[in-house]
């Protein structure tokens, strides 16, 4: 009796077990879950990342503006990356392939990085001249830039995000005071700066102010009703919303936060510390490189680049000494030709048409994404340098060359050709319009910006010049030499200022020493660096890399080397880390190696 019903027991359990093995539904493949993975960590971070979202062209948050700094917002971003981080876990990388495993390598860099940069108390510094979300949103304000003013709704999503960011800029305010109380402020030169770029928005009559710019321009299809109801909405957001918000900005910053401001020009001075700038050092050249490394790899690369300019110096039978040649080319007239802005865009349009028929020979894939160069909006164009605004994913909106024009007369134009190459073609659009483009790339990294890669391959296209019919005049090729030494000075500088004690002055004193830059312009890069710790890194770390990866190449393949399949190698993975890349770059020579 005991042995059936121990028989009976067992044939009921087998069969239960059974049943419940059909009823579980089977894990899904380790690719289908990375897909997946990939793709919710991208959609969810847009929440996260609006303007991202509005740069990429996606329309879900740009009636939006979260408060960054406030501690729920920070909460629940600190919770999105930890999910993800024990997501990827639980992924079997020995399912995946080359391309899936890249994947997963970035995630796992991306996630860790920014967990580590948030226990960091940089949002207690939320404003500078130059980095901060306050310019991004005046550039979207001017109907210019990446926020759409097509449809009565996009006229609607802005008033709703300016509301938005009006709350974050109260917030700003709230944490640069308790910044002032524990030592998180900006060094005075800075704060001086940044003044100037609210005391306009604040004094600035409604009819001329920027946050009034969408109306001006209304398309064609709005009905006159839509047209006044919108002129007295824009109206009423900038005299009683935007302009009392930044007229008691203006007042803060001068009498409160520029008193309060720092002596001391260094990172290493705020209780952020030599931490935050090896965190800095690490996020930016994503290498563990060390500062004083960095300092001098500068020093080597200052003197090297100083002797091929000596070189050029000779060839054009200038008499006299570096210091007295760069004056020479800083206010020689010859090289200030404009009168006309519209001169210096044709400039531009000239230097292109030179190099197309070059490109096919080093390029054989080429952005879809329509391409343009424009003046730099003149609310900004005095404190910020010539840049590369991104096309939207689904290429309806263009890459932009944006070159500020201050003073048309004093446009210098020696260092232009290797500055189009660098922010234009072949460089920023070329690289970021060409991972948007791709594919076989998950969202996520559509978007993705490393500086160390992304500012080391413009850095890399400025030595194409002459393979693409450029620098036939000695002085655009001096120009590009120019560039050069002003990402190595900049390893020197950066790292003086923030690990070794450097002064604004001592950093602003070598530049002079080294480069044919104007000094107003000298000026303007050292603030920059002071404002954002590292970021200046990024350009040479990343141009010595693809030089070196370039050089293996060339060294191991020998006359099989095609250097349009290197781009591509390179090109096709979006931003990346510089390891990763090293590690593509080596399995596709080895591949090419095989019999």
């Amino acid at each position: 009796m005991v042995r059936n019903l121990l028989l009976i027991a067992c044939v009921f359990l087998s069969v239960a077990c059974k049943n419940e093995q059909e009823n579980t539904p089977e894990e899904s493949p380790a690719p289908e879950q990375l897909a997946q993975l990939l793709k919710d960590y991208y959609n969810e971070g847009l929440a996260f990342d609006v303007k991202k979202a509005t740069d990429a062209g996606i329309a879900t948050y740009n009636d939006q503006f979260p408060n960054t700094l406030s501690e729920a917002f920070k909460m629940e971003k600190q919770s999105y990356y930890e999910k993800y981080k024990s997501a990827l876990k639980d992924i079997d990388a020995t399912q995946l392939s080359d391309v899936e495993q890249m994947s997963k390598d970035v995630l796992t860099w991306d996630i860790t990085i920014n967990l580590e940069g948030m226990t960091f108390k940089k949002d207690l510094m939320p404003i500078d001249q130059m980095w901060s979300m306050n310019l991004d949103v005046n550039g979207y304000a001017s109907a210019k830039n990446a926020q759409p003013f097509h449809t009565v709704k996009d006229y609607e999503n802005w008033l709703k995000r300016v509301d938005d960011y009006l709350i974050w800029l109260e917030a700003a305010k709230k944490n640069m005071r308790e910044g002032m109380k524990t030592g998180y402020v900006l060094p005075k030169p800075l704060i001086v700066k940044v003044i100037p770029q609210f005391e306009g928005l604040a004094t600035s009559h409604v009819n001329e102010h920027l946050y009034y710019a969408p109306v001006l321009n209304f398309p064609e299809s709005f009905s006159e009703s839509d047209k006044e109801k919108l002129v007295e909405a824009y109206t009423n957001m900038v005299n009683h919303k935007v302009k009392p918000v930044h007229e008691d900005m203006v007042k803060f910053l001068k009498d409160e936060y520029l008193p309060a401001g720092r002596e001391t020009h260094g990172i290493a001075d705020t209780p952020l510390g030599k931490a935050y700038y090896t965190h800095q050092i690490k996020r930016y050249t994503t290498t563990n490189m060390t500062a004083d490394a960095i300092h001098e790899l500068g020093l080597q690369e200052v003197a090297r680049i100083r002797t091929e300019m000596s070189k050029v110096m000779t060839k054009v039978g200038f008499k006299g000494d570096l210091f007295a040649f760069f004056e020479h080319i800083r206010t020689n007239k010859a090289f200030m030709p404009f009168t006309e802005r519209s001169q210096v865009i044709a400039f531009y349009d000239s230097i292109y048409a030179v190099m197309k028929p070059q490109i096919d020979q080093l390029f054989s894939k080429q952005p879809k994404t329509p391409f343009e160069v424009r003046r730099t909006e003149p609310f900004r164009e005095k404190s910020v340098a010539a840049n590369y605004s991104p096309g939207s994913l689904d290429g309806t909106r263009p890459g932009i060359f944006y070159t500020p024009i201050p003073d048309v007369e004093q446009y210098n134009i020696f260092d232009k050709e290797d500055l189009f190459l660098h922010e234009a073609i072949p460089g920023h659009h070329f690289q970021i319009s060409l991972a948007q483009e791709n594919e076989e790339l998950p969202e996520f990294r559509k978007t993705l910006w490393y500086s160390a890669y992304g500012e080391g391959w413009a850095l890399y296209t400025e030595s194409l010049g002459k393979e693409l019919g450029l620098y036939k005049d000695p002085y655009q090729y001096f120009g590009m030499l120019s560039s050069e030494m002003h990402r190595a000075i900049r390893l020197v500088v950066d790292t003086g200022i923030h690990a070794k004690g450097w002064t604004r002055e001592q950093a602003i004193q070598f530049s002079l020493e080294n480069e044919a830059e104007a000094k107003n312009d000298i000026i303007s890069e050292i603030e920059r660096y002071m404002a954002n710790p590292g970021q200046a890194l990024s350009y040479k770390i990343g141009q010595l890399k693809l030089i070196e990866l370039r050089q293996r190449g060339e060294e191991k393949l020998g006359e099989a080397f095609d250097i349009r399949a290197f781009h591509n190698e390179v090109l096709e993975t979006g931003c990346i880390p510089l390891q990763l890349l090293e590690e593509k770059i080596n399995r596709w020579i080895d591949a090419q190696l095989q019999p």
